[in-house]
């Protein structure tokens, strides 16, 4: 990185350390992503009488972001909790509207309000950064609605910048590709099913595992559309058959690859 680069990351991680450290006790929700684990990590280095790190984890989470969340909060030496909900239970979830992502979460985000409450923790945080307004995301409703804060947000954190002060701070989470739940694969008003969630999970776990780090599996019943950036076009072709029999190995029947290529919010 430049000096002009680290000279600004120094700038922003100094005042986002001296917002921090005013709110004293603090739960930050923590996916173990490149925005919640830089707020963490400002977080542990911020002086505050008490922090801790809560990780929810549901069908629309897979193992791999579970677990590298606890690896990340050990690493940064943080209290770390896991906590489980079923989130298949909630049929206003399930049935898939576009407010889908503000009922799921107003159940992420109520278990690790009463968390918060019950350790005598004053402040809960989210790792919402400038890009993520840029979206539509009724979750960010269902924060706001239960009062947590966004000090990414406050302080103006791009998501360019995160990752810089991430790399400078010797994160290993700083390049992470961009992730969002399982449910994101589904289109709206398809029913979400465990199924339905068990094959996404496992179709892209197979194609990541051949080198394509960005990757979403788009379920349309038994089609499977592969969204992937272009430069990894030729991976995916260079692999075609055998991505089309392990994806069909795990329940689809057709397997496509979306020439447009990998977007967010689709």
């Amino acid at each position: 990185m430049s000096d002009q680069t680290d000279q600004i990351c120094d700038e922003k991680i100094m005042g986002l350390k001296a917002g921090l450290k005013k709110l004293k006790t603090v739960i930050v929700a923590f996916s173990g992503g490149v925005d919640s684990a830089f707020l963490l990590a400002v977080a542990a280095r911020s002086g505050l009488e008490r922090l801790m790190a809560v990780t929810v984890d549901s069908a629309f989470v897979t193992r791999e972001e579970i677990q590298r969340a606890r690896q990340t909060a050990a690493d940064l030496g943080v209290e770390h909790e896991v906590l489980e909900v079923d989130i298949l239970s909630c049929e206003k979830v399930t049935v898939n509207s576009p407010k889908r992502c503000y009922h799921c979460k107003t159940e992420v985000f109520s278990l690790i309000r009463k968390t918060a409450d019950q350790a005598g923790i004053s402040h809960v945080l989210h790792g919402v950064n400038m890009d993520d307004l840029s979206d539509d995301r009724p979750g960010l409703r269902a924060a706001e609605e239960l009062g947590f804060l966004a000090p990414l947000l406050e302080a103006n954190f791009s998501k360019h910048q995160i990752r810089s002060c991430s790399r400078q701070m010797g994160l290993t989470t700083w390049n992470l590709p961009s992730q969002s739940c399982l449910a994101t694969r589904i289109p709206f008003f398809d029913a979400i099913t465990k199924q339905a969630l068990s094959r996404i999970e496992q179709a892209e776990q197979f194609v990541r595992s051949l080198g394509v780090a960005q990757v979403r599996v788009r379920c349309h019943g038994n089609l499977a559309r592969i969204e992937t950036d272009a430069a990894d076009f030729g991976a995916i072709v260079a692999h075609r058959k055998l991505i089309s029999e392990t994806l069909k190995g795990v329940g689809f029947k057709f397997v496509s690859l979306d020439l447009d290529g990998y977007r967010t919010g689709r």
